[in-house]
């Protein structure tokens, strides 16, 4: 899988993705599909089973088969970063900030504990493993830091991306009272490994590809004929 990417932030982005013969990827945002050269039938959309549906949070994902070129879309204020991952990779990632992943990678859930789960609104993570391409989407650039096993790290819990799986998680403030008064409650994080943020929380955003649906309207934009066209 051959990446090119072009623009960002204010002025949107595009990613235009090559696959070889033999190489597959899976979009979970089909309609952020803008272009395809390839054969039509090496673009299959299909319905998710219930516990895909739980895992991933959408009802339909794109395969897109090589050889084929296709282009993807991120809307202005967003970001596209692609990762390699390696095989023995432990990173948990939300998957509202997973755009595509190349199909040689497995998938894993993770249960989050009780006081993880009720501050990020959902109860699993997903572990991608075995080595591949993986596209993700954030509210700006996303920064690389390194953990300490000892001294922490502090990030605002809207801005946590990805984590080693293996972290220590705390919910807290830090700093005097004025400064814990005005923050937003942070993660305190130590362990080894990396972890990925964005520089903004998706507090206030009113749409773009990492919004938050209801059930009802998501079967809706699925099931009604042209329905993503419609019900925005």
């Amino acid at each position: 899988m051959h990446i090119d990417t072009d623009g960002g932030g204010s002025e949107g982005q595009t990613a235009a993705v090559r696959l070889d013969a033999g190489e597959a990827c899976l979009v979970l945002r089909p309609d952020q599909i803008i272009a395809y050269q390839g054969a039509p039938q090496g673009r299959e959309d299909r319905f998710l089973n219930p516990s895909g549906m739980y895992r991933k949070k959408l009802w339909v994902e794109s395969r897109l088969s090589g050889p084929a070129r296709f282009v993807l879309g991120v809307p202005p204020g967003y970001y596209l970063k692609t990762l390699e991952l390696q095989e023995e990779s432990s990173l948990l990632f939300d998957m509202e900030h997973v755009l595509f992943y190349s199909e040689n990678l497995r998938l894993q859930s993770r249960l989050l504990h009780t006081k993880e789960a009720f501050v990020s609104r959902d109860w699993v993570r997903m572990k991608f493993s075995g080595g591949g391409t993986l596209g993700l989407v954030s509210s700006g650039p996303l920064c690389g830091l390194t953990l300490h096993p000892e001294q922490p790290v502090y990030v605002d819990t809207g801005c946590l991306v990805a984590y080693p799986e293996e972290t220590k998680l705390r919910l807290c403030v830090y700093g005097n009272t004025l400064a814990s008064q005005r923050m937003n409650y942070q993660w305190e994080i130590t362990g080894t490994g990396s972890i990925l943020v964005q520089p903004a929380g998706e507090r206030g955003r009113g749409g773009g590809p990492l919004k938050r649906e209801s059930l009802l309207r998501r079967v809706l934009r699925e099931v009604l004929p042209f329905g993503s066209v419609w019900i925005k």
